[in-house]
């Protein structure tokens, strides 16, 4: 199992959607960022100037990992070609559920540890 993350600027939401979709990703969370830094230039007050930024991020197979990334590297026409969509995987060692235990669940073993994939 992979985590696999996406930094890019709200504009390019509807690349990134074209991605999740084509990688038959069901379930994802997607959250607002202030992007600092990276080609920006100086604001009025002589700092960086933010960048309305996204990240989207979902558990995903070995295997829809690596689809994903590649749909990334061919996303293209992205709003500004400084700030290209960034995708990050990550191996997810073990997970864990909240409410694994206790009388609505019969007492069944939480899973945290186990192997995912």
């Amino acid at each position: 199992m992979k985590l696999i993350l996406f930094l890019y600027l709200q504009d390019d939401e509807a690349c990134v959607t074209r991605v999740l979709e084509s990688g038959g990703v069901t379930a994802h969370s997607r959250l607002p960022l202030e992007g600092r830094g990276g080609g920006g230039g100086a604001g009025w007050y002589g700092t960086a100037a933010p960048y309305a930024s996204a990240m989207a991020f979902a558990l995903v197979t070995d295997d829809q990992a690596t689809r994903l990334l590649q749909a990334v590297e061919r996303c293209s026409g992205t709003a500004d070609p400084r700030h290209p969509v960034h995708a990050i995987q990550l191996g997810v060692e073990a997970t864990a559920d909240s409410g694994t235990t206790g009388p609505d669940t019969q007492n069944q073993p939480i899973r945290s540890g186990r192997n995912p994939s």
